[in-house]
């Protein structure tokens, strides 16, 4: 094998530890559209309104079969009671493997307070999900043979289970959730890696601005680490909110960095490097509805293609209750 194909193969097993193909639903920074239901099932019907978001994301434009994913959530109070329903369904395609799958939610929330104004509030949130993995193989027909190629489109369907808890207490707030805790096989099923999914998320953040002023701020981080494949990787989030007379406008920056890294050949030398992910945002709340878009552009040496990725986020807050929580805290408000 010549040094070129090495620096391929570095760069396509660097880019894979990231892209998800088999990982149930893949977690990017479109928790941060006001969508955190997306990755704590403890946060569906944690707000002041019943929210839906439809989420799609581009990545790699120019590339054939580049990873592309599409979501749609929605999460609610059942009626004045303390608990909440939600349900998502989303599609993930990744070259050659894809993943289709619905979740859905049941959440109770404690509130702690003596009213419905201040915020004191724990929440407990259980997802159950059918996922349908396939892997499309009919284009290696033409291939040199090998054994474990079938030369057929592969499927398999899964169940997995989700659960968490969040506390939100006025401008503060966090969430703690281990996903996938059932083992799937998948379509790899001779390959023990794959079968445990299990992903265990910490977030925190906390909202502050002067009284009566129309700008908020938003500091917030997020840890996951991956149970099967020992990868751990963090974010670090900023957010900004001004107060406008049709709703609200804001913006923010996320970075992400990986605590793990992965070799690669340049010229003679072998040098490593850890994935790092620069995300702005930038959103508009107009009355009731909501539009977010998303970039994230890969700041590393070896990158598979320059051209980043795209999300574009559109939601409808709806069933709103006529009291708002008197805190700086945007994701319930």
């Amino acid at each position: 094998m010549n040094l070129k194909k090495l620096y391929l193969l570095a760069v396509v097993v660097f880019c894979s530890q990231f892209v998800n193909a088999q990982e149930g639903l893949p977690i990017y920074t479109d928790y941060l559209t006001d969508n955190y239901y997306l990755i704590h099932p403890s946060m569906a019907g944690a707000a002041n309104c019943a929210k839906l978001r439809v989420t799609g994301r581009q990545q790699w434009f120019g590339q054939e079969d580049a990873p592309q994913l599409a979501t749609i959530s929605v999460n609610s109070r059942i009626g004045d009671t303390p608990s909440a329903i939600g349900a998502i369904v989303y599609s993930d395609k990744n070259g050659y493997h894809s993943q289709n799958g619905v979740y859905l939610t049941y959440a109770h929330h404690l509130m702690f307070s003596r009213n419905e104004i201040d915020l004191n509030q724990l929440s407990f949130g259980l997802s159950v999900g059918m996922i349908q993995y396939k892997l499309d193989e009919t284009a290696f027909l033409n291939e040199p043979f090998d054994p474990l190629i079938y030369g057929i489109e592969q499927s398999s369907t899964n169940f997995n289970i989700d659960l968490g808890f969040s506390y939100n207490l006025y401008n503060f707030y966090a969430h703690a959730t281990v996903k996938n805790l059932l083992n799937n096989d998948g379509i790899n099923n001779d390959i023990e890696i794959t079968s445990n999914l299990r992903r265990y998320l910490f977030s925190a953040g906390y909202g502050f601005g002067k009284f009566g002023s129309d700008w908020s701020y938003e500091p917030s981080i997020l840890f996951q680490y991956k149970d099967g494949t020992k990868e751990a990787s963090f974010d670090l989030n900023f957010k900004t909110y001004k107060k406008m007379e049709f709703g609200q406008i804001w913006g923010g920056l996320s970075y992400r960095r990986s605590l793990d890294g992965a070799e690669y050949i340049d010229g003679s030398s072998i040098n490593s490097q850890k994935l790092q992910y620069i995300s702005p945002i930038l959103g508009i709340n107009y009355n009731n509805f909501m539009f977010a878009y998303t970039y994230a552009y890969q700041a590393n040496s070896v990158v598979f293609n320059n051209a980043g990725f795209h999300q574009i986020t559109l939601g409808l807050n709806f069933n709103c209750r006529k009291e708002k929580y008197h805190c700086n805290c945007p994701a319930v408000n």
